[in-house]
């Protein structure tokens, strides 16, 4: 009975730490959506970057072939750092609907919309903002007309289009730029900004952005 105490407690921490990584990203950056870096290397100044900044239905998936780390909240907004130059983004346009009739035990509760790959290939600008061109659905029924045929514009920061998403396939996949890593510069840490890397990092970094009240309120509810 006491190994299986200490199983339950370690699997319980482990969400409970998971549960954290989603609070600190939704609610660490004040001043809003969180930011990715999305190349191996160092960060440059937020000057010589471009951004992505999609909207919470846009899931992406991977850029330039190195793929992009996913949240437990689905309504999580992040920004995409961008290196100037060509960017091939893949992602799916995904919503979640409540079920309004009765389910069984165990069946899920909602129902999941989700597009296929789509690719989009973004020639980006330093200091420049990048945005989806698409109107959030309202019904299951439009998020579901939106699947059969599905395409979006990619907008710069003063409205014109710059790329227009295609099907994902493996030839697309084979034209993804190559992106060399990026020198050292002098870029201090964001509390905002959240790196792509390995899990038990990510929540390294997010424990370590945390307050220490934040701290302690969370293993109080971890542990009680």
């Amino acid at each position: 009975m006491k190994r299986r105490r200490n199983i339950l407690n370690v699997e319980r921490t482990w969400i409970a730490v998971l549960a954290l990584a989603s609070i600190v990203l939704a609610s660490g950056c004040s001043t809003g959506p969180s930011r990715m870096q999305t190349w191996e290397g160092d960060a440059r100044d937020a000057a010589n970057v471009a951004v992505l900044s999609p909207p919470s239905p846009i899931k992406v998936k991977e850029v330039n072939g190195r793929e992009m780390a996913s949240y437990l909240l689905d309504d999580l907004e992040v920004d995409y750092e961008l290196l100037p130059g060509k960017n091939q983004i893949v992602f799916t346009h995904k919503t979640i609907w409540s079920k309004h009739e009765a389910v069984d035990d165990g069946e899920s509760k909602v129902h999941v919309v989700e597009t296929e790959r789509q690719s989009v290939t973004i020639d980006a600008k330093a200091g420049e903002t990048y945005r989806f061109a698409i109107d959030m659905p309202e019904t299951k029924k439009q998020a579901e007309a939106l699947i059969s045929d599905f395409s979006v514009d990619v907008t710069n920061s003063v409205g014109q289009v710059v790329a227009t998403s295609t099907p994902w396939t493996a030839a697309v996949a084979r034209q993804s730029p190559a992106r060399a890593p990026v020198p050292e510069s002098g870029r201090s840490a964001d509390s905002g900004n959240v790196e792509a890397g390995s899990t038990i990092e990510r929540l390294k970094s997010l424990w370590g952005q945390a307050s220490e009240d934040e701290k302690r309120e969370f293993l109080r509810w971890a542990f009680e």
